[in-house]
């Protein structure tokens, strides 16, 4: 009986998979089989090509933007010049509002009063480099002292180079000066952009002017052109950005005028000619970001060229090179920092950009502009990720 048992074992269930007896077995593992629909397969197909197609759509809209803020970086800056200026003023002309002056003619008043102060600041910055240019004849001996020195150390550097290189590897090297153009072909070629520049710049009173005196209007109007559900969201983006353009104008105002009366005293003590002047300029050259400190190291330099020595040189420089540091990386996150809100790396990357863009009014525009998207991605659901990005 145990043998018959041995050569007959139990026969399987009916419903057994063979497959799977045999993997039971020690067999090759069975490879499950998937059915895949053909609408599913031609859905991802599609959703694929839908990708690519609006990866592209963003990458061409990004250069068409890119093309266009650069082609048109003149009348851009002159708008947002503007803008700037309306927000610097409309204080001004929200107190004579309510004094009961009918808000055009208070607009008309501050941009008078805006054009003034600026006529009185070119007219004293033009007499005060008349002055120094009378005075110019009086250090000729000295510039020519430390020309003559420059040009000693030039020759002798070209004695070394000409024994240490062989005479034909020297004449190898040798390097062929072109002459330049005169100074009149170089005015008559920057005329036309001159004069463009200057055509921009009598814009801008007149601007400033409509958007003081169309204020309401024009913010209204703003919030009218989104959607009913989006409109309480853009009146607070456009309250907020308000806040932070007048926060960001005073904060630096604030800071320039430190900076100003330090250097004026320092300026002073150290025996400068025109110190109160220079000081000013200096105090308010260094708020340019990157390029402000050497900016404003060069006026008291060139001021006192005809008594300068190592030490006043020295001394200056560190003066300048102080106060800078101390306006940028004390006064500035104290004043800006909790309006702005935007993180070092941020801020050094929008300079980068808008420099290389707009130039020197890329520089003084870059913070405003990147604190004013900040605000944007903040208040929409898609972008807000960006707006953590550019934050502290």
């Amino acid at each position: 009986m145990p043998d018959q048992l041995l050569d007959n074992p139990k026969p399987a269930h009916k419903d057994a998979d063979p497959d799977v007896e045999a993997n039971a077995a020690g067999g090759p593992a069975v490879v499950p089989q998937v059915s895949i629909n053909r609408s599913t397969v031609a859905e991802l197909e599609r959703r694929r090509i839908l990708h690519v197609q609006s990866t592209a759509l963003v990458i061409l809209a990004s250069a068409a933007v890119l093309t266009l803020i650069y082609v048109g970086k003149l009348l851009l800056v002159v708008i947002l010049v503007s803008i700037l200026l309306s927000f610097v003023l409309a204080p001004i002309v929200d107190v004579l509002v309510r004094l009961g002056v009918p808000r055009a003619m208070s607009a008309l008043l501050a941009v008078g009063l805006l054009v003034s102060a600026l006529g009185l600041a070119s007219y004293g910055s033009y007499s005060r480099a008349l002055e120094f240019m009378h005075e110019v004849p009086k250090y000729k001996a000295r510039i020519q002292a430390m020309g003559a020195q420059l040009r000693e150390q030039a020759e002798q550097i070209e004695k070394t180079t000409e024994t240490v290189l062989p005479e034909n590897e020297a004449e190898q090297h040798a390097v062929t000066v072109k002459q330049s153009s005169s100074w009149t072909d170089l005015v008559s070629r920057n005329a036309n952009s001159v004069s463009e520049f200057l055509l921009a710049l009598t814009f801008i009173p007149f601007l400033v002017f409509f958007m003081l005196s169309w204020q309401d209007h024009v913010r209204s109007s703003t919030v009218m052109l989104f959607n009913m559900e989006n409109r309480n969201s853009a009146y607070v983006m456009l309250g907020l950005i308000a806040r932070m353009i007048r926060s960001f104008i005073v904060g630096n105002f604030i800071i320039g005028v430190f900076l100003s009366a330090c250097s004026i005293a320092l300026f002073g003590a150290i025996g400068l000619p025109y110190f109160y002047f220079l000081g000013a300029i200096s105090g308010f050259l260094s708020l340019i970001p990157y390029l402000g400190v050497l900016l404003a190291i060069l006026p008291p330099l060139i001021a006192d060229l005809g008594r300068l020595t190592a030490g006043v040189a020295l001394l200056i420089i560190g003066s300048v090179l102080g106060l800078h540091l101390i306006g940028m990386n004390v006064l500035y996150p104290k004043i800006l920092g909790k309006r702005l809100q935007l993180n070092p790396l941020a801020v050094t990357l929008a300079l980068l950009f808008w420099g290389w863009l707009w130039g020197a009014m890329g520089l003084i525009l870059a913070v405003p502009i990147t604190g004013a998207l900040k605000i944007i991605c903040d208040h929409i659901d898609r972008l807000r990720p960006y707006g953590t990005w550019l934050g502290e």
